[in-house]
């Protein structure tokens, strides 16, 4: 029994064959790190904006850091074709004939099937949610946005320089283009109790939202988020308690969601805390676990929202 969509699968049904993300660093920037609404970014987010730093330390362009990450793909998962995830910093935040080629060029490289656009909701208008449908006939196409949480109050204490009904207007701007969605959040913020956390939850099954990433809330070196820690001002979620939140976030999702992570990946040598964040696969397979002792399942105590739920774009291979 399958007890929730998992990503590999949903590409899998799509593709026939293992599909696997290539994380790019397109060299961009966030306005809430460059001045224009903030130069101090969210208080967890890293000098290298949760991505790779290829293009920005290593100096690799697109093309090198694809060919790479093919490589890498093709022994460790076996994997046949490609989506291009621009992941570092924010990829919707520069000129759109800058946005255009980025998006053409990691395309245009050999067996890349997909494009994911990692953004912030304040970061998205029509012209470029225009270009990014325009590659909907030949590739799978999703945007993703950080969230986080569905509360003002934490997204004021993260200093996010957003709100919540920002992220909802560029969700439904993005759904009226005939893109799929996928809402990035952190279990585990500072101030934010369980209940907080399940309401977030509910907040995504009541949206045209088609994914969801779920994070736990990790302390990186040389963050503010890192500062508070030393200071004590701030706790870190237990293993078993991220464990059983990660579940009970799952059974308030709708079932048609799809799964794109169930917890954080930090580059070991800039990981403060929790330690046992670096266990990535102990800590999935303990998920899992617990869904079969707990008889769980995505979707469980989904309410009903009215009307018919949304369903995924890209349920059959573009053709080409």
């Amino acid at each position: 029994m399958k007890r929730y969509r998992d990503f590999n699968s949903y590409l899998r049904q799509i593709y026939g064959v293992r599909v696997q993300r290539i994380s790019l660093d397109a060299g961009l920037s966030c306005p809430n790190r460059d001045g224009t609404i903030s130069r101090q970014g969210c208080i967890y987010c890293d000098r290298l904006g949760s991505g790779s730093g290829a293009m920005v330390e290593r100096g690799e362009s697109l093309e090198e850091q694809i060919a790479r990450g093919r490589r890498l793909a093709e022994k460790r998962y076996g994997a046949k074709k490609f989506i291009a995830y621009f992941q570092s910093f924010t990829n919707t935040y520069g000129p759109l004939s800058r946005l255009k080629m980025m998006y053409d060029t990691a395309l245009s490289c050999a067996d890349v099937v997909g494009l994911f656009v990692a953004t912030r909701p304040d970061c998205i208008n029509s012209e470029v949610l225009e270009l990014l449908r325009s590659y909907q006939k030949d590739h799978l196409v999703w945007v993703e946005y950080g969230l986080q949480s569905s509360h003002d109050e934490t997204l004021r204490a993260i200093n996010r320089g957003h709100d919540v009904a920002c992220f909802e207007h560029a969700v439904r701007m993005a759904d009226n283009c005939g893109l799929n969605v996928c809402a990035h959040v952190i279990l585990g913020l500072p101030g934010e109790t369980r209940e907080m956390m399940l309401g977030t939850a509910r907040y995504l099954a009541s949206l045209p939202v088609m994914g969801v990433k779920i994070h736990l809330l990790y302390v990186a070196r040389g963050t503010r988020l890192a500062e508070l820690y030393e200071q004590g001002g701030i706790q870190c979620l237990a293993r078993d308690d991220y464990v059983e939140a990660v579940i009970d976030f799952l059974e308030l999702l709708r079932p048609d969601m799809v799964i794109q992570r169930l917890t954080g990946d930090p580059a070991p040598s800039e990981l403060l805390a929790p330690q046992w964040a670096k266990e990535k696969f102990k800590n999935l397979n303990l998920i899992k676990k617990r869904l079969e002792e707990r008889d769980s399942w995505q979707g469980r105590k989904c309410q009903s929202h009215g009307g018919t739920e949304p369903q995924s774009r890209g349920t059959t291979e573009p053709q080409r």
